[in-house]
C-alpha cells in the first residue's frame, strides 16, 4: 500500500515537471518570434511581412477621345417591295436570290399581248376621230364662205363650231388613251426601282400577278451605302449639337456585339426632332459606305461616336483604377522607397484600355496595375514595370537625386536595383549613340549593343 501511494507521488511530480519545462519552452519561442516579427516590421515599414509583388505602369500623356458609345441597328436607307403594276401571266424571271442590282435593271416580264391589243385599239380609235375632226374643220371653212355670201343661216355655222370643238376634244382623250396604253404596255416589264440587293422571290414563273399582291415579286434592300440607328442619353445632346450647329462632321464607328472588333466606320449626317419622353433618349443616323457589306439590315451593332479630342491628356491604365472609401483612387509606387500610397484621382473620359485623369497625378508617376488587392498606404512592394520605356522619366528623376547625394561610384552592376540599371544602360546608351565606342557599335540594334558592351567589360577585367 505504501509502495503504492509513492509511486503515484512520484509520477505526479514528473509530470508537473514536464508540465513547467513545455511551457518554460513555449513562452521563450513566442518571445523570440515576436521580437523575430518586430524586425520584420520595422525592415518592411509599415505594411511589415515580406514585399508584395505587383505590376506597374507609368502615367503618360496622349490624345483621348471623348467618345458616346449606344447600342444601335443597321437600318437600310431605302427597303422596296417590287409588285406588278397590272395583271397579267408572268412570262419571263431575270434574276437571282441574293443578286445586287442597279436602278433601271429588268427583273421580270409579264405578257404583253392584252397591252399590245389595248394599244391597237386606242390608237384606231385616235384615227378614226382625228378623221372626223378634220372633216368637221373642212365642213366649218365652206360654211363660213356661205355665210358671207349669205346663203346659209348663222345658227349653222354656230353648230358646225359646236362640232368642231367637240371633235377636238374627242381627239385630245383619244391621244391621252393611246398614252396610257403605251405606259400600260411598259408595265409589262419590271425593273428595278433603286440599286440594292435582292431577296428570295415571292413567285414563280407562270403564275397570274396582279397589281394587288400583297408579297409582290421579291424585295430590293439598299445596301450601299447603308445607315445605323442608335440611341443617346438626353444629358449627352447638347454637345453633339453644337458641333452639328457648327457644321462639324462627327465620326462614328460600328462594332460588333462584342464591342471589341470594329465593323465600318461612317459619319453622324441626323438627329431625331424630339426625345422620348419614356426612356430620356434621342434617337441619331450615321450613314456608313459599307462597301465591303459588311453590315447587314436589322443587324445588332455598338455604335461609337467621337464628340471631341482631349489633347495631351494624363492617362493610366484602366486596370490601375480602385474604387473604396476614399472615392476613386489609384496606387502610386515611389520608386526609391518602394513603398505604395493611395492617391485620389478625378477621371476623365475613357478610350479602350486607357483611361484619363484630370486631377490627382501627373505623367510618369508610377501607379499599381496589378496586385493591389493586396495593397494599403505605406506598404513595400517588389515592383516589375510593365512599360520601361515609361519609367524613364522617373528614372532620370532618381538619377538627378543621387547625384546631388554624392553617391553611385561603380560597383557590381548585378547588386543595382531595376531602376539604377536602366538608368545606367540609358546613359551608356546615350554615349554610344555620340560614337565613344566606335562606328560598329553604334550601328547594332539595342540587344546587341548590350552583348557587345558586356563583351567589351569582360576584356576589361
Amino acid at each position: 500500500m505504501k509502495k503504492n501511494w509513492l509511486a503515484g507521488a512520484l509520477s505526479l511530480a514528473l509530470l508537473a515537471a514536464l508540465a513547467g519545462g513545455g511551457y518554460y519552452l513555449y513562452s521563450k519561442r513566442s518571445a523570440e518570434a515576436a521580437q523575430t516579427a518586430g524586425k520584420g516590421a520595422g525592415k518592411g515599414g509599415r505594411g511589415g511581412g515580406p514585399q508584395v509583388p505587383v505590376v506597374a505602369s507609368a502615367a503618360s500623356t496622349a490624345d483621348v477621345g471623348v467618345q458616346i458609345d449606344a447600342l444601335g441597328t443597321v437600318t437600310p436607307v431605302a427597303t422596296v417591295t417590287v409588285r406588278s403594276r397590272i395583271d397579267g401571266q408572268l412570262m419571263k424571271i431575270l434574276f437571282r436570290e441574293g443578286q445586287v442590282v442597279k436602278s433601271g435593271d429588268l427583273l421580270a416580264e409579264i405578257d404583253p399581248r392584252p397591252s399590245q391589243v389595248a394599244l391597237a385599239q386606242a390608237e384606231a380609235q385616235y384615227a378614226r376621230d382625228v378623221a372626223s375632226l378634220k372633216n368637221a374643220q373642212i365642213d366649218l371653212q365652206r360654211y363660213r364662205v356661205l355665210i358671207e355670201q349669205d346663203s346659209i343661216a348663222k345658227q349653222q355655222v354656230d353648230t358646225q363650231e359646236a362640232l368642231v370643238r367637240s371633235s377636238e376634244a374627242t381627239v385630245n382623250m383619244d391621244r391621252a388613251n393611246v398614252e396610257n396604253a403605251k405606259l400600260q404596255l411598259s408595265y409589262c416589264h419590271i425593273t428595278a426601282p433603286v440599286s440594292g440587293r435582292l431577296g428570295l422571290r415571292q413567285v414563280d414563273l407562270g403564275n397570274m400577278v396582279r397589281a394587288g399582291d400583297a408579297n409582290g415579286l421579291v424585295v430590293i434592300t439598299q445596301l450601299q451605302p447603308i445607315t445605323v440607328v442608335f440611341t443617346i442619353a438626353e444629358d449627352s445632346l447638347p454637345p453633339v449639337m453644337k458641333k452639328l450647329a457648327a457644321g462639324v462632321s462627327l465620326p462614328v464607328i460600328a462594332l460588333d456585339r462584342s464591342g471589341k472588333t470594329q465593323l465600318a466606320a461612317g459619319t453622324l449626317i441626323t438627329v431625331d426632332n424630339q426625345i422620348d419622353p419614356t426612356t430620356g433618349t434621342v434617337k441619331l443616323k450615321a450613314q456608313f459606305s459599307n462597301e465591303d457589306l459588311s453590315l447587314f439590315p436589322s443587324q445588332f451593332v455598338n455604335a461609337r461616336m467621337l464628340v471631341d479630342t482631349k489633347r495631351g491628356a494624363t492617362v493610366v491604365p484602366a486596370a490601375a483604377v480602385q474604387r473604396g472609401t476614399p472615392g476613386t483612387f489609384v496606387y502610386t509606387v515611389d520608386p526609391e522607397t518602394k513603398t505604395v500610397s493611395v492617391r485620389k484621382i478625378q477621371l476623365g473620359p475613357a478610350q479602350g484600355e486607357i483611361v484619363s485623369v484630370e486631377k490627382g497625378i501627373e505623367p510618369g508617376t508610377l501607379v499599381v496595375v496589378d496586385g493591389a488587392d493586396k495593397l494599403r498606404e505605406g506598404a513595400t512592394v517588389e515592383m516589375v514595370v510593365r512599360d520601361n520605356a515609361a519609367l524613364d522619366a522617373k528614372a532620370a528623376q532618381s538619377a538627378r537625386k543621387g547625384s546631388k547625394g554624392g553617391g553611385g561610384g561603380g560597383g557590381d552592376a548585378d547588386k543595382l536595383s531595376p531602376e539604377e540599371r536602366l538608368k545606367r544602360w540609358k546613359e551608356l546608351n546615350a554615349r554610344i549613340d555620340k560614337g565613344e565606342f566606335g562606328e560598329e557599335i553604334k550601328k547594332l540594334p539595342e540587344e546587341e549593343r548590350k552583348a557587345k558592351m558586356r563583351e567589351l567589360r569582360g576584356k576589361k577585367q
